[in-house]
Parts: C-alpha cells; structure tokens; sequence
C-alpha cells in the first residue's frame, strides 16, 4: 500500500529558509537605512571614527569565523585617506587568528564603540598587512612599534542605529559587572587544563605582565 505523506498546510511555518521569507517577515529597509551608506569615508563619518578607541574585526579564512576586539590609546585607526584605513597590530596572544586569515581571505569588516554614544559606525573593505619600516615606526607608543600595521581599503560604510547599545544600557555605570562575580582567566585556564596552565599565580602575575607588554 502506498504510503502517503499529507502536508499540514495550516502548520506555522518555524524556520526562515528563503530571501523571499525574509523580506516578508522584516520589510524592505527605509530611505535613512540605504542613504547612510556610502563607499568612502565622509567627514561626520571621519568625526565619528576618530571618536573611537574601541573595535571589532571580523574576518573570514579557511578554517572559518574569527573576531577581534582591537583597542588603543586614542582613536584606534588612522585614516590615510578617505578610502583607507591604518590599523596598528598591539600586542596580544599571539594567535594571529586575523592576521592569518587576511592572508587568505582580504575581507575584513570594523565594528567602531565609542564610548559615551548610542551610534556605532560599520565599515567593510579588503586589507593587506604592511610591514613598512616608516609606517610601523610612526605607529610607536613607548618607543614600541606595532608589528605589523592592517591596511583596509574602504568598500561601504555607515553609522548603525542606538538601538542596540541603549537597550543593553552599555554606558551606564549601575549596569557595570563585578569583575569579583566573573571566572578569572587563571581559573578558566587551570580548569581547562587540569591544572597544568593557568591558576592563582597566572592572576596574580598579569597585571605586571600586561603593564610591560602594552605596546
């Protein structure tokens, strides 16, 4: 006997699995949400950039996603111009996650907090890594260069909305965590370790340790 599935076409549908499905649901964007991008960097968008100390990157490589919070003293890249952008790579882990997917795949895109405001700025575009002896040297701190500097050839960009950072209240202070309440790394190291890295001595040492690896 022939089995037959029926199709319960009164059944809510629970997943989103076309474009068409998509535009349905949320609507096309409206005029503010498509002027507002552009493919350079214009000079309220210069303003805002220079505002920030704070960044995320994200790239994409082989072995997949990687995303990167990248801070500085003051703004936390240098526009050379408006379709170019200078970030110097501080010291960090020593994973290279970014650097070696750029390598691989040019794509990056740069999330810019700035601290005080609502508006967030999104930019994408293609970098390369520059190990230029003057570039590094101009981006000294303490006499320390950064060791490579991403080079990002601007493609789009454009201010997001507050929502985000107004619903989650990120400014303010009431709002702020307890660093007591959270895990430290030494304790997370030492569990994933069974002991072998991390632990008390790893938290008590890094404060010096990132105060001399700074830059």
């Amino acid at each position: 006997m022939l089995n037959v599935h029926r199709i319960d076409r009164a059944r809510p549908m629970t997943a989103i699995t076309t474009i068409e499905q998509l535009e349905s649901l949320y609507g096309l964007p409206q005029a503010p949400s498509i002027v507002k991008e552009v493919d350079r960097i214009t000079p309220h968008y210069r303003t805002m950039i220079e505002a920030s100390p704070f960044a995320v990157m994200a790239t994409a490589g082989p072995e997949g996603l990687d995303c990167s919070p990248r801070g500085d003293r003051q703004e936390v890249v240098r526009i050379q111009d408006e379709r170019t952008l200078l970030l110097p790579d501080r010291r960090g882990n020593n994973r290279v996650d970014s650097l070696r997917n750029i390598l691989r795949d040019p794509r990056v895109a740069l999330l810019f907090l700035i601290p005080g405001s609502g508006s967030t700025l999104r930019l994408n575009g293609r970098a390369r890594l520059s190990i230029d002896p003057a570039l590094l040297a101009s981006f000294a701190v303490d006499g320390k260069e950064p060791r490579c500097v991403v080079e990002i050839t601007v493609e789009t960009v454009y201010f997001q909305c507050a929502r985000a950072i107004a619903r989650a209240e990120l400014w303010n202070p009431d709002r702020h965590v307890d660093p007591a309440s959270l895990p430290t790394p030494g304790r997370i190291l030492a569990a994933l370790s069974d002991g072998q890295v991390g632990g008390e001595t790893y938290d008590r040492e890094w404060p010096e340790r990132a105060r001399k690896s700074m830059w």
